[in-house]
Formats: structure tokens, C-alpha cells, sequence
């Protein structure tokens, strides 16, 4: 269970801070049932209510030494490839929704990939590879940036420059 102040990754929201537990008047509802109150740090006149007993749709977001790990493990972490290109947006749907990081990397890395190869093909990449490489970006940028302190704007360099220092 998590606590006040706590801050937590809910898909779609991004980094969240758990701003109280409280009942809801539901309609059909027990009075009983509690909920979590979120406040999304890039909204923060965005409400989001999850019921505590359904809390798997949430993580505790990583600290700076979380973040870190993440970092350094990003050259280990293993492309996301998938042929059939109803299968691999399902899949990339899937990991957008964990939000979890290496699931995110693996995805970026992927894509990155694809756009490689098709530019060198003379091709654009598709709407759909970029909207995902968009959102992977966008989501694993503002856990990192949050953990360590920083701006979403200077993880994509500092992610760079620390796999690079490493080799």
C-alpha cells in the first residue's frame, strides 16, 4: 500500500504524487471502498482517483539510484523487435501502459532502429513507429528527469553522455 506523499507511475499520467486516501461517493460503490488521490507532477490540477484495491495499475517511481541503474543498463537492454506490425503495436501498446523502463528502452531502441533502416532505404518512418517512439521517449524521460532531479529536456544528453563515458 502506499502512503501520502508517496510518488507513483500511473500509465498515462506519468510521475504522480499520492496526495491522500480517501472514501468516494460512488454510485453502486461501497462507502467502505478507499481510493487513492494522484496529482500528476506535469498537471497538477489533473486529479486521478485509482481504488486502493486495484492499485496494480500503479508503480512507486524510481529514485535517483533506481534511475541510475536504469542508465547504465540501457546498453544491455535488448530491442523490443517483433516482425508482424499488428503484434509489435500491441506489444509496444502493452509497454507504454507498464511504464516500466526497460520496457520503454527496449521499444525506443527498436524504433530507433526501424528509422535507421529506413532512411537508408529512402523511406520515412511510419506515423505509428513515431507516435510510440514519442511516447516511450516522453514517459521514460520524466521518470528518469524526476528521479534525478533534472528537466525531460536533458535526459536524452545525459543518457548519451553516460553510455558513452562507459565504453
Amino acid at each position: 500500500m502506499y502512503k501520502i506523499g508517496d510518488y507513483v507511475i500511473k500509465a498515462n499520467n506519468g510521475v504522480c504524487k499520492v496526495e491522500a486516501i480517501m472514501p468516494m461517493d460512488v454510485p453502486g460503490e461501497s462507502e467502505d471502498r478507499m481510493y487513492y488521490l494522484l496529482i500528476p507532477q506535469e498537471d497538477k490540477n489533473a486529479r486521478v482517483y485509482i481504488p486502493v484495491d486495484m492499485a496494480d495499475s500503479i508503480r512507486k517511481a524510481l529514485d535517483e539510484e533506481g534511475a541510475w541503474k536504469v542508465i547504465h543498463k540501457i546498453p544491455q537492454i535488448h530491442e523490443a523487435w517483433i516482425s508482424n506490425d499488428k503484434q509489435r503495436e500491441q506489444e509496444y501498446k502493452k509497454a507504454i501502459q507498464s511504464g516500466e523502463p526497460e520496457a520503454l528502452v527496449g521499444i525506443i531502441k527498436n524504433l530507433y532502429s526501424r528509422r535507421q533502416k529506413r532512411f537508408a532505404q529512402g523511406k520515412k518512418s511510419t506515423a505509428t513507429d513515431e507516435r510510440f517512439f514519442k511516447l516511450a521517449e516522453d514517459h521514460l524521460y520524466e521518470e528518469l528527469a524526476f528521479a534525478l532531479g533534472r528537466q525531460k529536456s536533458e535526459m536524452s544528453q545525459l543518457i548519451t553522455e553516460t553510455i558513452e563515458q562507459e565504453q
